[in-house]
C-alpha cells in the first residue's frame, strides 16, 4: 500500500498526463514533456487489453503488499552487500503495512540510512543477462522503459539475480490505480478526474510495450520470451518504477531504485527527502523531528493531492492531513458559442486541449490560468482581439505573469467556474450516496476485501475532493454576492 510505492520530493517520475517530468511545471493541458513512452492508438486499446488481466495473475516472484516473510533476508543482504548498521528497521505499522520503524533514538537533523552507490538500480546497472542488456541499449531505448525491462529480467532469474532478496521484498501487486482493472476504475471513481488520468497512465504503458514488442521483444525470442516479458509484468515493472524511483540531484540527476530506503511510507506532515550525500557517498536522508525508538520513520512523498497519491501509491492520507491537497475541476468551451472556432484556435495555438482543461482547485484557492480559462469561455465576439492573450495565460504560456483582469465579463466568468464547480460537486454526492448501498461483483472472499478496501479508498478520496468543491463553491458565491452587492451601491 503506503510501503507499495515510492518516488520522493517533487522531483518524480509521472507518466503522462504523467509525463516523466522532474523540475516540472503544472501542465493543465496535460502535454508530455520529453516522453520517451509511446501512446497506445488508443486509450480503448488498453482498456480492453485490462478487461483480459485477471485479478487471479500470480506473478512468480514478489510478496504480499504487507508480507514481512522476505524482510530478514533482504536487511541480511543489504549488510552484506555494504549497507552500515542501521538505526531503523523493518517492521509492521497501521493497517498492517510495512514500514521502518526508529530502533534507536534518532535525533532530529540526523542523517540516516547511507545506501550505498553500489545498491542502486538504473539504467547503468549490470544486467545478469548481458546481451539482452546490449540489444535494448543499441535500439536507443530510454531509461524508463528500459529499467522496466531490467527489472522483468532480472525478477524471472530469480535466485540466480543478484537482486533476488530484494525482489522478493517487492509487492507482487500493488493498489495503485495502474493495477485497478477497468471496472474497478469505472466503478469506484467515476466522479473523480484520476480515473481518466489512470486510464490515460494505462495506455501509455501499453503503448510503450506494444512499441517494445515489435521492434525488439518479437525479433529476439530467445532475449525476451513472451512468457516472461508480456503487458502483465510489463505493468507490473512499471508500478514499481513509477512508485519508487529517486531523483538524485547531487548525483547529476540520476534516477534510481534504492533498496532499503523504499520501505519508508509518506507522511503529510514531513519535507524530508532523499539525496546523495558527497560526504558520506550514499544515499541518505536528514530527519526533520526526532523520533523515540518504535516509531515509524517517515519522508515525503511531494506536495502531491491525494488523488496523486492514490494514483501512484495506492493510498489516500487522513481526511484533512494532506495541505497539498486539490481537486481537477474540468472546464471546456460552450459548442454554441458564435467563436468557439476562433476560441478553440486559440487554445490548441498554445497546446490546450481541444476538448476540455483541468485545472486545481485548493482550500487555498485556484490557479490564473483557470480564470482566464473562464473569461476565454463567456467573452464576448467584441472581445475578440483579447482572446490570444487570455488562451497563453490559461494555458501557463504567457511570458508576462500578471492577474487579467477583465471587469465587463468578470462576472460571467465567476458564474461560469461556480456552475462548472457544482456540476462536479453533484456528481461527487451521487456517488457518494450510492457507495452506501454499492453491491460488490465478488466471487471469492479474496475479491471481497479487495472489492471492500477499494471502494473505500474511492470514497475517503471523493469525501475530500468535494469538501475542496464546497469550500470553492462558498467563495465563488461570496464573490458573486459582494460583486453584486457593489453594482447594486452603484
Amino acid at each position: 500500500m503506503a510501503e507499495a510505492s515510492r518516488t520522493f520530493h517533487a522531483t518524480l517520475f509521472s507518466l503522462p498526463t504523467f509525463s516523466p517530468r522532474f523540475h516540472f511545471k503544472l501542465s493543465y493541458s496535460h502535454s508530455h514533456p520529453s516522453l520517451h513512452l509511446k501512446r497506445a492508438r488508443s486509450v480503448q486499446r488498453s482498456i480492453s487489453e485490462t478487461k483480459t488481466m485477471s485479478l487471479n495473475t500470480t506473478l512468480p516472484w514478489g510478496c504480499d503488499i504487507d508480507s514481512l516473510e522476505n524482510a530478514e533476508a533482504l536487511q541480511n543482504w543489504l549488510s552484506d552487500s555494504g549497507l552500515p548498521p542501521q538505526k531503523v528497521g523493518i517492521n509492521k505499522v497501521e493497517m498492517g503495512k510495512r514500514g521502518l520503524v526508529a530502533l534507536k533514538k534518532i535525533n532530529r537533523g540526523e542523517k540516516i540510512l547511507f545506501v550505498p552507490p553500489s545498491l542502486l538500480i538504473s539504467s547503468d546497472s549490470d544486467w545478469s543477462s548481458p546481451v539482452a542488456g546490449h540489444v535494448l541499449k543499441q535500439q536507443n531505448v530510454a531509461d524508463l522503459p528500459l529499467l522496466a525491462t531490467y527489472l522483468i529480467s532480472e525478477a524471472n532469474l530469480q535466485k540466480s539475480s543478484r537482486w533476488s532478496n530484494y525482489i522478493s521484498s517487492l509487492p507482487r501487486e500493488p493498489y495503485s490505480l495502474l493495477h485497478w482493472t477497468r471496472s474497478e476504475l469505472d466503478r469506484y471513481l467515476k466522479a473523480s478526474q484520476i480515473r481518466l488520468r489512470a486510464i490515460e497512465r494505462i495506455a501509455d504503458i501499453t503503448g510503450t510495450f506494444d512499441d517494445l514488442r515489435r521492434r525488439i521483444f518479437s525479433k529476439h525470442p530467445h532475449l525476451f520470451p513472451k512468457e516472461v516479458f508480456n503487458l502483465v509484468t510489463f505493468r507490473w515493472s512499471f508500478g514499481i518504477l513509477l512508485s519508487r524511483l529517486v531523483y538524485l540531484y547531487s548525483m547529476d540527476g540520476k534516477v534510481a531504485l534504492v533498496p532499503w530506503a523504499d520501505m519508508l511510507n509518506h507522511s503529510c506532515e514531513v519535507e524530508t527527502y532523499l539525496n546523495y550525500d558527497k560526504s558520506s557517498q550514499a544515499v541518505v536522508f536528514t530527519t526533520d523531528r526526532a523520533y523515540q525508538p518504535g516509531e515509524q520513520v517517515f519522508i515525503s512523498y511531494g506536495k502531491k493531492s491525494n488523488a496523486e497519491l492514490l494514483l501512484s501509491y495506492g493510498f489516500v492520507p487522513k481526511q484533512g492531513t494532506n495541505l497539498n491537497d486539490s481537486v481537477e475541476l474540468p472546464l471546456s468551451l460552450k459548442i454554441s458559442d458564435k467563436c468557439y472556432k476562433q476560441k478553440l484556435k486559440a487554445l490548441m495555438k498554445h497546446g490546450l486541449s481541444a476538448s476540455s482543461q483541468c485545472y486545481p482547485i485548493q482550500i487555498s484557492g485556484w490557479p490564473l490560468e483557470l480564470m482566464a480559462y473562464a473569461y476565454l469561455t463567456v467573452s464576448p465576439p467584441s472581445m475578440s482581439k483579447q482572446f490570444e492573450e487570455m488562451a497563453a495565460m490559461a494555458s501557463n504560456e504567457s511570458i508576462i505573469r500578471k492577474d487579467l483582469r477583465y471587469p465587463e465579463i468578470e462576472e460571467k466568468a465567476v458564474q461560469f467556474i461556480l456552475d462548472s464547480c457544482e456540476s462536479s460537486i453533484s456528481k461527487y454526492s451521487k456517488f457518494l450516496k450510492e457507495s452506501g448501498s454499492m453491491d460488490l461483483d465478488i466471487t471469492s472472499q479474496e475479491q471481497q476485501n479487495r472489492g471492500v478496501f477499494l471502494k473505500q479508498l474511492a470514497v475517503d478520496l471523493c469525501t475530500s475532493e468535494q469538501k475542496i468543491l464546497y469550500r470553492a463553491q462558498y467563495k465563488l458565491k461570496r464573490r458573486l454576492r459582494d460583486m453584486r452587492s457593489g453594482e447594486l451601491r452603484a
